[in-house]
């Protein structure tokens, strides 16, 4: 079991306040710590803030999260939590592009299919997963999760930022996040 959390706002430049925003990543990595006690780290960038705990079973040496690749300059990261049960499929579809993975993780799976085929590469995916990829050429953030929401993905609007998490516990790190319990939100959590 692993968790992502993290923010992000297309109009405000999050470097402005680094210590600030990193402060935030820091904090939710530590609430989160129990779901990936193996490894954790953060990436904050103009936009986006990513954070990571990670229990490593497939490649422990190669699939660090955070994981970024770079396209003529511009970055696309991603933080993923989960289980893809068509790897050889996937792996072969990029091998007939002439695209190899550098590791034997889902991580750089997903993140290449993404690079290969856009958004519309998750009609492709079979498995349990959330994930969060941030695209710096785009400036644009794509969360996912499986659809039947066996690795869980919470997310909410605070100021204008979007901030998500594996747990609520992630998203009460931001600091103007104020829960508040409806009846409707309480059915659905617990339905």
């Amino acid at each position: 079991m692993c968790s992502i959390s993290g923010f992000y706002h297309p109009k405000i430049n999050l470097l402005n306040s680094k210590n600030h925003y990193q402060k935030i990543l820091n904090s939710m990595c530590h609430v989160l710590h129990h779901r990936g006690p193996d490894e954790h780290d953060t990436v904050l960038s103009k936009h986006c803030g990513l954070a990571h705990t990670r229990l490593s079973i497939i490649d422990p040496h190669g699939g660090s999260q955070p994981m970024t690749r770079s396209i003529n300059e511009h970055q696309f990261t991603i933080i993923y939590n989960g289980e893809l049960y068509n790897s050889h499929e996937l792996t072969a579809k990029l091998a007939c592009a002439g695209i190899y993975p550098e590791t034997s993780c889902d991580t750089e799976l997903v993140l290449l299919s993404y690079l290969q085929n856009g958004p519309d590469f998750v009609k492709q995916l079979d498995g349990i997963f959330a994930f969060a990829i941030y695209d710096e050429f785009h400036s644009q953030l794509l969360l996912c999760r499986d659809p039947f929401g066996v690795k869980p993905l919470f997310y909410t609007i605070v100021d204008g930022m979007l901030v998500f998490s594996s747990e609520l516990k992630g998203i009460h790190c931001y600091p103007s996040f104020q829960p508040i319990l409806k009846k409707d939100g309480l059915n659905e959590l617990l339905g």
